[in-house]
């Protein structure tokens, strides 16, 4: 074929691929244009998921109409006059393409009015195809309607995700600018619901309530460190306070937010040895700096930097971090009295789990061996219990508040608590469901869970499934929901805690359950109301959690998947042990 120049409509579309990838792209676009128009309230409407409509109003300092027409064309900016100021951005964007593509994609409709002028001016651009500009009466600001995207590039529509999916990509991006812009009022619309709203106050801490709830905001610890002209300021979770993945790990460098690794490790630095393995904090960071320092024209996105001086930045992030987590939370010295002998408390501690629903009591005394015959016969789709997976166990104790240390005809079995008692709920769950009987327990007082807006539309797809597992919840407001009721099941259980594991990543391979969606969220519930590590258990509880185990039908496994426990065979140990030579 001979080389010819593209036409203007496909260069456009072409470029208009690397800056808008989805809805969320464009609304990213468009707040980051209002924001550097310095305006004060930004209201933000989508209509499915955004490929029907997005608009963006603001009240910044608006377009001239003279201009309008300029402003929707490609490499038209007024932030950049010559190729030095690439080195000193303060804007959010420069490179004069954002309108352009949306327009080019879309049927977008421009309204802006200045302070100066009377009326207001309105220009249409279809399929990257500009109208004449009208007049027209308007508040002072802009308005950018965006309807039909990717209504001319069909092969893009077709590989969006769902709108659930593309909903949540932009109820994060908003609520991260709200963040990084305390003293701007952000508001979003979805259809006729609003799911973000914020005061434009300046209290940070106030949004994190709005996102996350009072109870996260409150454990929240604030950062405020300076050095060498760098100034980072914001909030992290304490160690107790964490997620199974890194979506809720937010940076901004001079009020833009971006993903940089060299950032994430730094964080991640700070807290080592602090978390448990596969947990990561929450954070708002927002890292001040020379534009010279930082080149933010490195992908068209503009997500991604390059530091002048990344080991100087890296290290003073990791400092800062970790000496903000030692001020509130210092390490513990190690008392000589956890090697001693403790005295016993008169009262046992209840771990917030009925543990005797669903199964039979066993009494036994605590120095006498737990005979075959003692064992309660029970079977499982008609075979024994001996044959469903683990041989009948004799309970010895409790190791490091977190493993059971049983013996086997066979060996030893060490016994990891929390999964263990998660596959005995997870069965136990299951089998009532499948029975259609699963008893419900009002609560005393129904309990008000506050989840971000991205969560809380996941959740409220997800609620038929609640309230068919014996919950029952209803919403209360803007991403807010009330518990009402409870499984018996789960009786004390912590009802925030059950509406949130359906609603965050798990880092498990749920590769078992992944044909089976009631059976993968029961999990996900079942994981979060078991039993913790490092929670101490009496007797009674640590030998009702053994028996439960030994009659689930899949007792060596978690529903993740994950071993329940590890067996020590009596060869093992005399080979270990020098009994039977070498190993």
């Amino acid at each position: 074929m001979p080389i010819r120049l593209l036409t203007p409509e496909v260069s456009s579309q072409i470029a208009a691929g690397e800056v808008v990838e989805r809805p969320a792209s464009v609304v990213k676009e468009l707040t980051e244009n209002s924001l550097d128009a310095g305006a004060k309230n930004i209201s933000i409407s989508i209509a499915d998921a955004g490929r029907t409509l997005i608009e963006a109003a603001d009240d910044g300092h608006g377009i001239p109409s003279g201009e309008l027409e300029l402003a929707a064309a490609r490499h038209a900016t007024s932030k950049l006059v010559q190729s030095d100021d690439l080195f000193h951005i303060r804007t959010l964007g420069f490179r004069g393409e954002a309108l352009a593509s949306i327009g080019s994609v879309s049927q977008m409709t421009l309204t802006s009015r200045v302070v100066s002028a009377q009326e207001g001016a309105r220009l249409k651009v279809d399929g990257g195809v500009a109208g004449k500009v009208e007049k027209v009466g308007a508040p002072v600001g802009t308005v950018v309607r965006v309807e039909n995207l990717f209504y001319n590039v069909p092969a893009r529509l077709k590989f969006l995700k769902t709108d659930v999916t593309e909903r949540r990509a932009i109820d994060t991006l908003v609520t991260r600018y709200a963040l990084a812009y305390p003293n701007v009022r952000f508001k979003v619309t979805d259809g006729k619901q609003v799911t973000l709203q914020t005061a434009g106050d300046g209290d940070r801490r106030a949004i994190l309530a709005a996102l996350y709830g009072v109870d996260v905001a409150k454990q929240m610890l604030e950062v405020m460190a300076s050095e060498e002209g760098l100034t980072l300021t914001g909030y992290i979770s304490p160690v107790s306070l964490t997620r199974s993945n890194r979506k809720e790990i937010t940076f901004f460098i001079n009020g833009r937010w971006v993903q940089e690794i060299s950032l994430n490790s730094a964080l991640l630095q700070a807290y080592h040895t602090l978390l448990m393995v596969g947990r990561y904090p929450l954070t708002a960071l927002f890292l001040e700096m020379a534009p010279e320092d930082v080149d933010v024209n490195v992908h068209p996105t503009k997500a991604e930097v390059r530091f002048r001086a990344q080991d100087k930045i890296f290290s003073f992030v990791q400092r800062s971090v970790r000496k903000a987590l030692l001020a509130y939370t210092p390490i513990p010295a190690v008392s000589p009295q956890l090697w001693g002998s403790r005295s016993v408390p008169s009262e046992p501690r209840t771990v917030g789990i009925d543990w005797s629903i669903g199964h039979d009591e066993v009494s036994t005394m605590d120095d006498e061996p737990v005979m075959e015959s003692d064992r309660p016969s029970s079977t499982v789709n008609g075979q024994s219990s001996f044959s469903a997976g683990v041989p009948l166990l004799r309970l010895i104790g409790q190791i490091g508040a977190t493993y059971l240390v049983a013996e086997g005809p066979d060996g030893l079995y060490l016994i990891d608590q929390h999964a263990a008692h998660e596959r005995v709920l997870f069965e136990k769950l299951m089998a009532q469901h499948e029975n259609k009987s699963i008893p419900s327990q009002a609560l005393l007082a129904p309990e008000i869970v506050t989840l971000p807006p991205q969560s809380s539309k996941v959740l409220t797809e997800q609620l038929p499934f609640l309230n068919h597992f014996g919950f029952e919840v209803e919403e209360f407001g803007t991403n807010t929901f009330q518990v009402r009721a409870m499984p018996v099941l789960f009786a004390g259980g912590s009802p925030a805690m059950a509406l949130k594991a359906l609603v965050e990543d798990f880092e498990e391979d749920e590769s078992p359950l992944q044909a089976e969606v009631e059976a993968r969220l029961a999990a996900r519930v079942c994981k979060r109301l078991a039993v913790k590590g490092g929670q101490a258990l009496t007797s009674e509880e640590q030998r009702s959690l053994l028996n439960d185990l030994e009659n689930c039908q899949s007792p060596r496994t978690c529903p993740h998947g994950r071993p329940t426990m590890i067996h020590l065979t009596v060869d093992m140990l005399e080979r270990q042990f020098g009994r039977r030579g070498a190993r």
